[in-house]
């Protein structure tokens, strides 16, 4: 390169990818062991969509969602589900205000950046129904008025696998638009060994900083969304799709795949890449795929359901 000539710029993302590993190692800071786990939740963030966290009780579900909320610097709520938690809880409601003579919305807590849903199941389905429009459409309509929610807006809802007398399944309208539902499981002996000393003193989450500006998320989110997706892998994703509404009762919807290949524009970027590989999709397609799903009869699991589709369906 002459003295004439500019500098090369470094691509968005680049960038991008270095926004989201800031985060990730920021998170890591607080949460030991779930390395997989913190890197699937910030793909869904930078692929615009929300994360079901199902585990048991203590392992770190609410922990990590604050770390992750912490790590960038916009606006955090949450909601804790409860039987009597009614749709306006959520949503915002509208109260009458006397002195203007006329009615003032105020906003629930679904209008944040980040909103942590805790124990979402323990909610009846019409409050759990409050956030389809809002997941799906990024906006919450009260009265017969809509209104946006901020940007960028994801969900983080989680539930626990025990006490299922005291619960309620979460419909599959819901749950088709959680892009990812995740697994924590228990930590290694040495994992929590090293869980235990940093949290002995005070808690790390207390001194966690943001590493990322609202504006670094946003454009990491564009840059996720302008990742070359060819054809063959567009093809690839379907036949994955296909596969289970073949063998299951009900298989993985349209949005299902379109959940998939943006899962696979963030594991791109998060690699450095700026295309859509195979091997991004079949490292998404387990957590994108299997809560979507019912098998029926069959002796299969969503996940073996799965995973038989990528061993039968050639790679291209």
């Amino acid at each position: 390169m002459t003295d004439t000539e500019p500098p090369t710029s470094r691509s968005a993302a680049t960038e991008a990818g270095e926004t989201a590993q800031r985060i990730i190692d920021n998170v890591e800071q607080v949460i030991v062991g779930h390395h997989d786990e913190i890197e699937h939740l910030l793909i869904t963030m930078l692929a615009r969509g929300h994360v079901l966290l199902e585990d048991v009780p203590g392992v770190g579900k609410t922990m990590l969602s604050r770390a992750v909320a912490a790590s960038v610097d916009g606006t955090f709520k949450r909601v804790q589900f409860t039987p009597d938690l009614l749709p306006s809880d959520v949503t915002g409601v509208n109260v009458y205000n006397q002195q203007s003579q006329s009615f003032e919305f105020r906003e629930g807590p679904i209008f944040a950046n980040v909103v942590l849903g805790d124990e979402i199941n323990r909610a009846p389905p019409k409050t759990q129904s409050a956030l389809l429009e809002a997941m799906e459409e990024q906006q919450v309509t009260v009265d017969g008025e809509t209104r946006a929610l901020p940007t960028p807006f994801t969900v983080i809802a989680t539930q626990n696998t025990v006490e299922q007398d005291r619960t309620y399944d979460l419909p599959m309208a819901e749950l088709d638009r959680f892009m990812t539902k995740l697994h924590l499981g228990y930590p290694g002996i040495d994992e929590e060994v090293a869980m235990l000393d940093r949290v002995v003193g005070d808690h790390p989450i207390e001194d966690l900083s943001p590493v990322a500006t609202l504006a670094d998320l946003r454009a990491a989110r564009e840059a996720t969304a302008a990742i070359t997706v060819e054809e063959p892998v567009q093809r690839y994703v379907t036949q994955l799709a296909n596969y289970t509404r073949e063998h299951a009762q009900l298989g993985a919807s349209p949005r299902a795949s379109l959940a998939l290949l943006r899962a696979g524009q963030g594991r791109a970027l998060l690699e450095g890449r700026e295309y859509v590989t195979p091997d991004d999709v079949q490292q998404e397609v387990t957590v994108v795929f299997p809560h979507r799903i019912q098998t029926g009869s069959t002796n299969q699991t969503p996940t073996q359901l799965v995973l038989s589709a990528l061993d039968t369906i050639p790679v291209p």
